[in-house]
This record gives C-alpha cells, structure tokens and sequence, in this order.
C-alpha cells in the first residue's frame, strides 16, 4: 500500500481563533437558542406556569379530597343591544369599544361612560330588516362593569365607539 500525506482540513484554526475573538456573539445566540427552547418547551397551561401540576389545580385536590370552591371569574360575557344597528355591523370580534349610555332626551339627554375598552367577542348575525330595539353585541368586560351595563341598558339608550 502507498504512503499517503496525512489529510489536513484547511481553515480549521482559523474558525477556531475567529470563534474565540468573537466569543461575546457566539454566547449570545448560545443563550438565544437555549431561551427558545426553554420557551418551546415550558408549561404550556396557566396552573402549571404558576408551579402547580394538573392533577393539582384548584378544584382538582392530589389527595382526592372535596373540591375547593372555584375563584370568581375576573371577566364575564355580557350580550349588550346597542341602540344603532348599523354601527353594530363595523364591529368585529377582537374590537375594543367604549359602550356610552345616554339618558332620555327629556331628563336632560346627558351621556355617560358605562364600559371603557371592552373586547367585543362575537357579534351575531344581523337581523334584515334590523330591529327597531338595535342590535345585539357579546362583549367581555369585568363582573361590577357587566353589572353596569346592565342596569344601564334598561333605561338608557347604549351606543359604542372604536378604540
């Protein structure tokens, strides 16, 4: 069998002092794919974000005990008819709006804010010919300001502006 040279990879330690010089940028995209993978791979429901495992999640006891009376619920859906139809029909799911409520025309008509940045969450199909009473709209606002919106669409008229 002949001698051969031994094989020799050319420019290797050349990537090697350049990987050295710049050694401030290989750690930061080092940390950059370690973040994306911690994020790819961490807790995927909100119990388990808080440090807590499924099967131990309010309402849920490890010990297989009663079950714990659930939290209030932060937010709420609240259906709302709006006194003009046609502005109905520009909102769209994801929308934010401020619903004012205006009082009758004879006690002075003043207006006022009932809910600022509620989520409009589904708006339904609308009716032809539209109602006279309006149109209906899903928003999801907090409990005290479904309350109000309540109480204020059984004796004022409702209207909403986009945020």
């Amino acid at each position: 069998m002949p001698h051969f040279a031994p094989v020799r990879i050319r420019g290797a330690r050349h990537r090697l002092h350049r990987l050295v010089r710049h050694r401030e940028r290989a750690l930061a995209l080092g940390i950059a794919v370690t973040a994306a993978a911690l994020v790819a791979a961490g807790p995927q429901g909100i119990e388990r974000a808080r440090g807590r495992p499924e099967e131990a999640a309010p309402g849920k006891p490890a010990d297989g005990g009663p079950a714990e009376p659930s939290r209030a619920v932060e937010t709420v859906t609240a259906p709302v008819r709006i006194a003009d139809a046609a502005t109905v029909r520009l909102l769209r799911p994801g929308d934010r709006v401020d619903v004012i409520a205006a009082g009758p025309a004879a006690t002075g008509g003043d207006a006022r804010v009932v809910a600022r940045g509620a989520l409009v969450t589904r708006v339904p199909t609308p009716v032809d010919p539209p109602p006279e009473g309006g149109a209906l709209v899903v928003l999801s606002v907090e409990r005290a300001t479904a309350a109000r919106l309540v109480g204020a669409a059984t004796t004022e008229r409702l209207a909403v502006t986009l945020c």
